[in-house]
């Protein structure tokens, strides 16, 4: 059976995330985006490069509660380093696999790529964290502001991409791979560091103890969140024409700079609905269950875009339209739900993150009864 201690919020925030990366990428894989300017509105303003900052925080913060939990039960950190880099080096694996089997926009491989690269950080002091991030913020931010600036002269689609066979799939999503995997590594350091920070002071594992904060990162992260990104989905719905180079520049900025606030804000709101919840009704318990298999889900999500929308599948990719795949990704959050309930009450984890302990863990003992001391933060 699973763990019955874990903490609410984080499954919560994780379970809910599932929806808004399913709002991000169905759209991806039609061709026609005509329809209601609210949509295109929503997807700007919500989803786009704001889902995957609460992801990215996430990630970070359950690298911070293992960290925890592992020093908790008295084991050395050596030996929790050596356990981050086999998971980093399966993670690889892992997006590799999902890369070439599955869809080109893999997330799983960079979270791999950059936890070997950075799994010393979950020690750091915290100067450290919010100097490395803030650096790597300018470089980070700039490189999705291009790939926005891109995307304002009109939807950029994976339909194009699109092999008609399995096989020329196969082969054809791999070339691109280790650059989009490397430059990925670059936009996820930020929003990582955050949340090794924020799990340290376990803000969403004890969110009653830290309300203010959950407050000020809640309302500041989403309304900044709310200004910075205002004008690129009004600018995506069509309410004004598209504008000079400079301005395009500064809009995609804007927007992409304050989604890593909303995608903190956004966790942080679910750290305050978590304290207000006092008994786990069907809902609840469901959002939880999906948020602990939230890489079996991730991955699952992928499977269907495949089945759906490639040429090999049932090639829907020119029947559907965008306001369709709104419909379809929520309806696959919702089956996502279904399904993750009934793991949990048949006591499964979940397919990917079985396989990934299988592969990573070893056991483990204690090398004394002495807790080891916590690392050090800065006041």
């Amino acid at each position: 059976m699973l763990n019955k201690t874990r903490s609410l919020a984080p499954d919560l925030a994780r379970g809910f995330m599932l929806l808004l990366i399913a709002l991000a990428h169905a759209p991806a894989f039609v061709g026609d985006w005509s329809g209601p300017a609210w949509l295109a509105f929503t997807k700007s303003l919500i989803a786009d490069n704001q889902a995957r900052d609460m992801f990215i925080f996430l990630f970070g913060y359950g690298l911070g509660q293992l960290a925890h939990s592992r020093r908790a039960k008295g084991l050395e950190w050596i030996s929790t380093r050596k356990l981050m880099r086999r998971r980093a080096w399966w993670l690889v694996a892992i997006g590799l696999l999902n890369t070439a089997l599955l869809v080109p926009f893999d997330i799983i491989a960079v979270y791999g790529l950059t936890l070997l690269a950075l799994a010393p950080m979950v020690r750091a002091r915290d100067s450290v964290l919010w100097w490395t991030a803030g650096l790597t913020l300018i470089p980070a931010t700039l490189l999705l502001a291009w790939q926005s600036v891109i995307a304002q002269a009109g939807p950029v689609t994976m339909t194009s991409f699109m092999a008609g066979t399995f096989g020329e799939h196969l082969i054809g999503n791999l070339p691109t791979w280790p650059g989009n995997a490397l430059a990925g590594t670059i936009m996820v350091v930020p929003g990582m560091l955050a949340g090794i920070w924020a799990a340290r002071r376990r803000l969403l594992d004890e969110p009653e103890r830290h309300l203010p904060l959950l407050r000020r990162l809640a309302y500041g992260g989403l309304a900044l969140a709310l200004i910075g990104r205002l004008p690129a989905a009004l600018l995506a719905a069509g309410a004004f024409p598209l504008p000079a180079t400079p301005l395009r520049w500064a809009i995609a900025v804007g927007h992409d700079l304050t989604g890593y606030a909303g995608g903190v804000g956004m966790a942080a709101a679910i750290g305050l609905i978590a304290v207000r919840i006092h008994r786990r009704g069907p809902l609840t318990t469901a959002l939880t269950a999906l948020g602990q298999r939230s890489l079996s889900f991730y991955l699952f999500q992928a499977v269907v875009w495949v089945v759906l929308f490639y040429p090999f599948g049932l090639g829907l990719h020119d029947d559907l339209s965008f306001a369709a795949t709104f419909v379809i990704a929520v309806a696959v959050w919702v089956v996502s739900l279904l399904l993750a309930w009934l793991m949990h009450a048949a006591g499964y984890r979940g397919p990917g993150e079985v396989l990934l302990r299988k592969l990573a863990d070893r056991p483990e003992t204690p090398v004394s009864s002495q807790v080891e001391a916590p690392a050090r933060l800065s006041p």
